[in-house]
């Protein structure tokens, strides 16, 4: 079987370059991917596999059924929007839409995801249960098309026993998966913050209220969340990376907006910090004469891969791609919707490298410089089918 599941993603390579240049092409931002959606439903369509349209308004699903098909159901999971960059790379395939790219590698997940689905339908004679495909829109936006897609039901008749989702990693050479058990990634929560005072002239501050002072004091405090709150031993984050004051030199503003984001890898922590940080900021401002609003918009929980299947998935890629092409990840402050499944049923979280340090393509993702190493559709396609088939031999 993995010889034949190595032979059928050589074949298809071609293709699904094709195919994710496609998508590369003509990208679309979160909760706007119809004609990513569409086109998508057509390559299934031509594949044979009749898929359901409109989860989540812009999501799908498709179903890949061998023999026995009700005896154990594995999904896979891939994104489809895409990020607010203006991509700068000279290539053939570089973006039609101005402003708009996929910076963050989900023409990837979605072309090997497709190929993935060809592999499979090849196979269907020879493999028992049930392979469940998720294309899942806004991946990169609150409130995340993870937790869409479970509320329209994607996790439901059939539904899976365990859920594998695949991501870019342009810091791991093409040709390598990576893998970490247990917690991997952080939730992700916007904080928004108003900080009003009394305008004026610069040269007569004593007849202002101050907010971009003020807005100072409430930056630099804030830091206590996690010097003098957090525990050491738990990653946490708080970073702002937006202050908007638009006053002048001599001109002391109405307000300032402050945005930023808080990382945690507990549910009991962030809770607690939620709270710590709101009262902070309004007690803070208070004292100083002024008035606040604060808004923080709860992201994604924390990412959790399953031990077991974790295991079971790393030595299944070792099988397949041999043990010196899978490397460990380490934990990341990154945040990820997939998270939404992991609370849901077992769930692994794996990384294909997608780097080549000599065609020059080292660029991180969200940046407009960003591009992989087309070999990876390779891997990404036979290495997605290989560990759907060997979790449905479990």
């Amino acid at each position: 079987m993995k010889d034949k599941i190595h032979q059928l993603a050589r074949e298809n390579a071609g293709e699904i370059i094709a195919v994710r240049r496609h998508l590369h092409a003509h990208p679309e931002l979160s909760y706007q991917e119809h004609k990513t959606a569409a086109y998508v439903a057509e390559q299934l369509k031509a594949m044979g596999i009749t898929p359901k349209e409109g989860v989540a308004e812009t999501g799908l699903t498709a179903t890949i059924e061998g023999k026995n098909p009700t005896s154990k159901v594995v999904a896979l999971r891939a994104d489809l929007d895409a990020l607010p960059i203006t991509e700068v790379n000279d290539v053939p395939y570089k973006s039609k839409n101005e402003g708009i790219m996929h910076a963050c590698g989900h023409d990837v997940h979605t072309s090997s995801l497709l190929g993935t689905a060809r592999i499979l339908s090849a196979l269907t004679e020879e493999f028992e249960g049930t392979v469940k495909l998720l294309f899942q829109p806004g991946e990169e936006q609150n409130p995340g098309g993870a937790s869409l897609m479970i509320k329209a039901g994607a996790l439901e008749n059939p539904t899976p026993t365990a859920i594998l989702g695949q991501h870019v990693m342009p810091l791991i050479p093409v040709g390598k998966v990576g893998f970490r058990p247990g917690m991997y990634m952080a939730s992700a929560d916007e904080i928004y913050i108003t900080i009003k005072g009394k305008g004026g002239h610069g040269a007569a501050p004593e007849l202002t209220i101050d907010p971009v002072l003020i807005a100072s004091h409430v930056i630099v405090a804030l830091q206590q969340v996690i010097s003098r709150n957090a525990s050491p031993k738990t990653p946490t984050v708080l970073t702002f990376g937006k202050v908007a004051a638009n006053g002048a030199t001599n001109i002391i503003p109405q307000e300032v907006t402050l945005a930023g984001t808080f990382r945690a890898m507990n549910e009991e922590w962030r809770a607690k910090a939620h709270d710590i940080i709101i009262n902070m900021v309004k007690n803070l401002t208070a004292s100083m004469g002024g008035d606040c609003d604060i808004e923080i918009d709860k992201g994604y929980p924390y990412l959790e891969n399953d031990p077991s299947l974790t295991a079971r998935s790393r030595a299944a890629a070792e099988a397949y791609l041999g043990k010196e092409n899978v490397v460990d990840l380490d934990l990341t402050l990154g945040a990820e919707d997939f998270a939404y499944y992991t609370h849901e049923m077992p769930a692994c979280f794996y990384r294909l490298g997608t780097r080549n340090e000599k065609k020059g393509i080292t660029s991180y993702v969200h940046t407009p410089t960003f591009d992989i190493d087309e070999d990876a559709l390779e891997v990404g396609t036979g290495m997605m089918a290989w560990l759907a088939l060997e979790e449905l031999q479990h």
